[in-house]
Order: C-alpha cells, then sequence, then structure tokens
C-alpha cells in the first residue's frame, strides 16, 4: 500500500510539474511573439528606408514654406509613405498645394542613382564622381501674387565644389540629353538667370549646397519639367544629374 501510495504521489508531481512547466512556456510565449514581432517591423523598417514626414509650414499658409527665403522648412525622409509616388528609394514624392495667400508651394525630394538600377528613382547620376548615388536632392516652390521662387538643398555631393544648376523643359532619362534645354521665360537665343531659373551653388564642407532664384515671373503649364546639375557654373557645363519635377505653372 506504502508503495502505491508513493507512486501516485510521484505521478502526480510530475503532473503538477509538466502544468507548471506547460504554464511557464505559456506565460513566456506572448512575450517572445511580440519581441520577434518588433524585430521583425524594425528589420522591415530600416530595408524600406523609413517613413516619410512632412513638418509643419513656416508661415502658416497650409504648409507653404516661409516667404523670407525659408524654403526648407519643410523636409521628408523615407519611402513617401502618404503622399502617393514614393519610388521605394528613399524618396518622398512630392507634396504641395494652395496657400491662404493665394499662392501655392511645392516640395519634391530624390535620391540619386545612376540610370537603369534596380530600385527607380526620379534623381539620376550620370557622373558618380561628382554626384555619388545616393546623395540627396530637394526642390521647393513657393508663388504668390507678386514673386516666384524656386529653391533647392543637396546633400552627399564633394565637398567645397561649385556646380551649376538650372531647370530644364522635359524629364530626365538614361541620356542627359533628354532633359532639353534651359526653361525660358521668353525664348532667347542666349543663356541669363533673369530669363531663366538659375541655381548655382557651392558646397560646403560636409558637401551641402543650397541656393534659391527669384523671379516675377512663373512657369508655362507643362513647360518646366526638371533641374540638370551641371560640372561648373554659368549658363553651360556637363550634365552630372538630373532630377525630375512636378513644377506647378
Amino acid at each position: 500500500m506504502t508503495a502505491q501510495v508513493d507512486r501516485t504521489a510521484g505521478a502526480a508531481g510530475a503532473a503538477a510539474a509538466a502544468e507548471a512547466a506547460g504554464a511557464g512556456r505559456a506565460s513566456r510565449a506572448p512575450g517572445t511573439v511580440r519581441r520577434r514581432v518588433l524585430v521583425g517591423a524594425a528589420a522591415l523598417l530600416m530595408l524600406t528606408g523609413g517613413a516619410t514626414i512632412a513638418h509643419g509650414a513656416a508661415d502658416g499658409t497650409d504648409g507653404a514654406p516661409a516667404p523670407d527665403g525659408g524654403g526648407h522648412a519643410a523636409h521628408s525622409t523615407g519611402t513617401g509613405a502618404g503622399t502617393g509616388t514614393g519610388t521605394g528609394s528613399g524618396e518622398a514624392g512630392p507634396v504641395g498645394g494652395a496657400s491662404r495667400s493665394g499662392g501655392f508651394w511645392m516640395r519634391a525630394d530624390g535620391v540619386f542613382s545612376p540610370p537603369g538600377s534596380f530600385v527607380p528613382s526620379d534623381a539620376l547620376t550620370y557622373d558618380t564622381a561628382l554626384v555619388p548615388a545616393a546623395a540627396r536632392i530637394e526642390i521647393t516652390q513657393y508663388a504668390d501674387r507678386t514673386s516666384h521662387r524656386v529653391g533647392t538643398r543637396l546633400r552627399g555631393l564633394v565637398p567645397n565644389r561649385a556646380y551649376g544648376m538650372h531647370v530644364h523643359t522635359s524629364p530626365c532619362a538614361a541620356d542627359p540629353a533628354s532633359a532639353g534645354p534651359h526653361y525660358q521665360h521668353r525664348a532667347s537665343a542666349t543663356a541669363d538667370p533673369v530669363n531663366e531659373v538659375w541655381l548655382d551653388f557651392r558646397t560646403d564642407r560636409n558637401g551641402v549646397g543650397e541656393a534659391e532664384a527669384r523671379h516675377e515671373w512663373g512657369f508655362r503649364d507643362g513647360g518646366a519639367r526638371s533641374v540638370i546639375v551641371h560640372d561648373a557654373q554659368g549658363g553651360a557645363g556637363k550634365r552630372v544629374a538630373c532630377f525630375t519635377v512636378p513644377f506647378s505653372s
């Protein structure tokens, strides 16, 4: 009888231990699942380049850049989630709208890559020594009743170097010439910053450059489609990069 009781007690103890171990595993399982989900989400976020972040307006005009030259008050990073046209290359799609002052604004940014890259981009580099792959560009446009301005900011370029930049008439393509000629307010055989949009700039020691052009006139509908980065300032120069921009008229 004693042996039978001992065996029964032992069996009961083993069952209780197994039950306790199962409960322990069950209590740990949700935490393990949560940790795995968080790790997976973090990896996915790193692969896709993050999320778009559009900061608020600088002048209180429904997101329009401040008219005092603060055209870079709103920046974007990531894949363009929420903007509708991100390419997955780390670019944010263009955003814009009307301002309470009766004008409008637009902002577009891109990440340069060579033509034919696995991940397509609206920003193409034709010379990676001067415009490295993964360098970034931002274009802003603002217009009201009295003025029209276009601004640019670039990162990841060659430090302490002068570059030329102009607005061009056609979208970018693998052939640098596809972007067409400079946009001109009035047809002219000569190139000048009064009749065209010049955004020449010089980078700082960190490879960051920016510029802004102001005019009393705006673009014709569909007439301005891109910006070209040149290897030299002035009216000409080798085309080293291009960014297709949905300029508003």
